[in-house]
């Protein structure tokens, strides 16, 4: 699975400029999945509801299945926590199959994990790049000027960044 990571610390635009890669990129062929990380430990799935009901009686996965949408459900496993808190564990892993018909996946946030990042940063929010501190940080989205090793590929253009997430990804 190509998977790059959109990074950015709170108000920088990570959302933003998700969605318009993913709308870009489709545009020009590629079919894109993309994956949410939280460090928020929420219930994804609605309490009382039959799907969530059927895991509080211990059903190991739930899913909902309806005409337009698709969703599974299970909770994270001791083991997995463990193996993912000593860095022996790709978490993303588990996902590969459900995303087997893409030729992209991206990832907004998840700052712990190994693979490939972008940031987006803005001087205006007033926080300092991640970039200096994370080596996997590839390259930096920003229309701010800012002096660091790796390549800044301007907020204003999303065919460049574009180009860029498809280089990062070795897509031709």
């Amino acid at each position: 699975m190509k998977r790059i990571h959109i990074l950015g610390r709170k108000n920088n635009g990570k959302t933003t400029l998700m969605v318009e890669l993913v709308a870009h990129l489709t545009a020009c062929g590629l079919r894109v999945g993309t994956i949410k990380h939280t460090h928020h430990a929420h219930e994804l799935d609605t309490p009382g509801k039959d799907s969530h009901r059927h895991r509080e009686a211990g059903a190991c996965v739930s899913a909902i299945l309806s005409r337009s949408m698709n969703a599974v459900f299970w909770p994270p496993e001791r083991p997995r926590e463990e193996a993912a808190a000593k860095g022996t564990y790709d978490r993303y892993a588990e996902f590969a199959p459900h995303f087997a018909g893409c030729d992209l996946v991206l990832v907004e946030g998840d700052t712990t994990c190994e693979g490939t990042k972008i940031e987006v940063w803005r001087a205006v929010v007033g926080s300092e790049p991640m970039a200096p501190h994370d080596p996997q940080i590839r390259a930096i989205v920003s229309d701010d000027a800012i002096d660091l090793p790796i390549p800044r590929v301007p907020r204003s253009d999303i065919a460049a960044i574009a180009a860029k997430v498809r280089e990062l990804a070795g897509i031709t």
